[in-house]
């Protein structure tokens, strides 16, 4: 007689992997009768219309075709950088009014919560890579607020490889799979480091401990660039946005990382989807807690470094972290697809009271992000749901692949004879940050702009010696994949930030094959 299992058997299944249990008890009452996708009930959804049971298919089966067509079409291209991600749903809450600050209804009144999506991605990897592998993390948040979407694009390092947007494909190709071999090529890895070293300070981020975070929950996420906040009367602030984890910061060991690499590479989606689901038993949702540091036009002209320049770091004993806020992640997506993969942020969405700064990558993000969603998803991608914002659309944008909103009979033109939409004369005041330009337009190479004062601080610092070795220890394991002339480059350039930690690498270099 077969056994049968019991409850009690199934126990240590977690929530993600009883989800269709769960989907089945909310939701076989009300199941209706299969349909095509324009909702017509389907003679039969498992065999094909033939003529005679052995016979062809007939081209005149449509729901056949209609499936196949629709198969072949589910997938849009993944994204060119954070291919695979995991994304959550909750809100922020303001605890800190900061209305001498910014006009942004955000952050107007103490209690204020804002419905938020946050998607979290590895940068390099493709759509089936691990989630504890080496390389920064993705960490972006979208405020559905009543002025519109505002879209703070981030990752979970506060520093990034370059200050140029022209070096951002360059630095992508070199961490991608070689064209020829469709493999990770370390000689283009650390060659490209080796030849730009303003990414030295990102590249120790990386190999730190914090190189692999112990999924999703566990890491501090940053808007890494400058921003403006906009006040009344067009009151100009730098910024800078930080949220910390409440969780407190976990990280992997490389052993543990490569082992869960092979026996579960969805680690981190799992990790999260679990914490929220137990959230809605026990009330402990994953949440994380928002902070700004400031800097006044006036304080920016003084600054020895330039603030603007995303390869460095504000120091918090100058620009200390001021507290405003909280977000809280409480609902999964009920669709992947849907809601994850299709949703698209673009740092280019300001919404009253914040705005860009002079940060290069910055400037070229606010371009590059858009038509990256305009090439994946289409012309009307934030049309979709998760993408729409709660405020009303209105504009002259018509057609187009998609459309779910073209706005009815409304004129697609301006100037026109027939009304609206037009612009609010207010929105000079809180959507443009006041700043005054000049000079000559001509092509200035930052590359050399002040690479190792940082760098130098966090080694010698930031990391103490346990910390110190382990860098070493897993710069060399991957510096050493390289051919020797592109491993000498890498090491002359880590020599720059610290004589010790050359040496160190030198002789844990020297101890392995040396790749010629």
């Amino acid at each position: 007689m077969a056994s049968r299992t019991t409850d009690k058997q199934v126990s240590n299944r977690d929530e993600a992997a009883e989800e269709l249990t769960e989907w089945s008890k909310k939701n076989k009452k009300s199941l209706g009768y299969s349909t095509d996708a324009a909702a017509i009930d389907l003679v039969n959804k498992d065999v094909s219309l033939t003529a005679g049971k052995y016979g062809p298919i007939v081209l005149r089966d449509y729901q056949m075709l209609q499936q196949m067509q629709n198969f072949n079409r589910e997938r849009v291209p993944e994204r060119v950088v954070h291919a695979k991600g995991a994304g959550a749903f909750g809100y922020f809450e303001c605890t800190d009014a900061i209305t001498d600050l910014t006009v942004s209804k955000v952050f107007e009144s103490v209690g204020k919560k804002t419905p938020i999506a946050v998607r979290f991605s590895q940068v390099a990897g493709n759509l089936g890579s691990a989630d504890t592998v080496r390389d920064p993390r993705g960490f972006a948040l979208k405020f559905y607020t009543e002025e519109g979407n505002w879209d703070l694009v981030g990752n979970n390092t506060p520093i990034f490889f370059m200050r140029d947007p022209i070096l951002f494909p360059m630095f992508i190709h070199s961490q991608k799979r070689n064209p020829v071999t469709n493999l990770r090529d370390w000689d283009a890895f650390w060659d490209y480091m080796g030849r730009r070293p303003e990414s030295v300070h990102q590249f120790l981020f990386l190999f730190s401990d914090r190189g692999i975070p112990d999924g999703h929950r566990h890491q501090h996420g940053y808007g890494s660039h400058t921003f403006s906040l906009i006040g009344k009367n067009q009151k100009l602030t730098w910024v800078k946005f930080i949220y910390k984890t409440d969780q407190g910061i976990k990280n992997l060991d490389p052993d543990t990382a490569n082992t869960l690499a092979g026996t579960d590479p969805d680690y981190a989606i799992r990790d999260l989807y679990n914490a929220i689901e137990e959230g809605k038993k026990t009330g402990k949702y994953p949440s994380w807690t928002f902070y700004i540091q400031t800097m006044t036009p006036e304080q920016a002209a003084k600054q020895k470094l330039n603030p603007f320049d995303i390869t460095k770091v504000w120091q918090h004993k100058d620009f200390p972290l001021r507290k405003v806020g909280r977000f809280v992640l409480n609902r999964n997506p009920g669709n992947h697809f849907s809601e994850v993969e299709q949703l698209s942020f673009s740092p280019s969405n300001f919404t009253p009271g914040f705005g860009p700064s002079p940060d290069r990558l910055l400037q070229g993000r606010l371009f590059g992000y858009h038509d990256s969603h305009l090439h994946r998803m289409g012309t009307n991608f934030e049309q979709l749901p998760v993408n729409r914002p709660i405020k009303k659309i209105a504009n002259f944008q018509r057609d187009g692949t998609s459309v779910l909103y073209n706005q009815g009979g409304a004129p697609n033109y301006h100037p026109n004879s027939f009304g609206g939409p037009e612009v609010n004369p207010a929105a000079t005041k809180w959507s443009l940050p006041p700043e005054h330009v000049t000079g000559e337009v001509n092509y200035y190479d930052l590359g050399n702009d002040d690479n190792y004062t940082q760098p130098k601080l966090f080694y010698n610092n930031v990391l103490d010696e346990a910390a110190r070795g382990r860098l070493v220890n897993n710069l060399a394991g991957v510096i050493q994949l390289a051919k020797k002339e592109i491993q000498d480059r890498a090491v002359e350039v880590f020599k720059n930030v610290s004589v010790d930690l050359g040496e160190r690498l030198t002789k844990a270099l020297a101890q392995v094959k040396v790749n010629l």
